[in-house]
């Protein structure tokens, strides 16, 4: 028998090409036949807005688990929101790559105090942290507030606390943030999304 050079490469190609394949587990007959299941079809739609920047895209988180009581879903893939009016289904590669940041092992996902002088951060409870800025605030409004200038004038001032609200937020709420903040006295508030 006489065998070419392009014959023999031939017939290696072919039996290497179909060895890896069964090697694999590739069955053309039975994965052909086989219709592949949307990943999406049987997860949780959850719409959010990006936390990145003071853009505010709108996003659709996918999530699953079984919705029992006790048990967490995981999310597994978020895409751009098209029915959201500022970026139409679109997301920046900060905004797509936000599956990594959630499920990063450096996430920050309870309130820490560092005492001063202290080297170390320690972990607080909610509570401890929504009292310890309440008081902190009331504290220095009490010891900061002006009532009158010089002249003698009302002028009901905070100076000293700012305040910087999210860009998240919808019309309404930011109004009724705004209108919190001020009846205070502070004047240093700015919003995210004007920065």
């Amino acid at each position: 028998m006489q065998v070419t050079r392009r014959t023999f490469l031939k017939v290696c190609a072919s039996g290497l090409g179909s060895s890896s394949a069964a090697m694999l587990g590739f069955s053309p007959g039975v994965s052909l036949a086989e219709v592949r299941e949307f990943k999406l079809v049987r997860s949780t739609e959850t719409r959010n807005t990006c936390p990145y920047c003071s853009v505010s895209c709108g996003l659709i988180m996918h999530s699953m688990g079984d919705k029992s009581k006790n048990a967490v879903s995981s999310i597994f893939h978020i895409e751009g929101d098209p029915d959201h009016p500022v970026n139409r289904g679109t997301l920046c590669p900060k905004g797509a790559g936000l599956v990594d940041f959630i499920h990063s092992p450096n996430r920050l996902k309870y309130p820490e105090y560092r005492a001063p002088g202290a080297n170390e951060w320690k972990r607080i409870s909610w509570d401890e942290a929504f009292t310890r800025v309440a008081r902190l605030m009331k504290d220095d409004r009490d010891k900061n507030f002006i009532a009158r200038n010089a002249a003698g004038a009302t002028v009901n001032r905070w100076l000293t606390t700012g305040f910087l609200a999210a860009s998240a937020s919808s019309n309404e709420s930011g109004y009724i943030t705004h209108k919190a903040i001020r009846s205070t006295g502070i004047l240093a508030f700015d919003n995210q999304a004007r920065v």
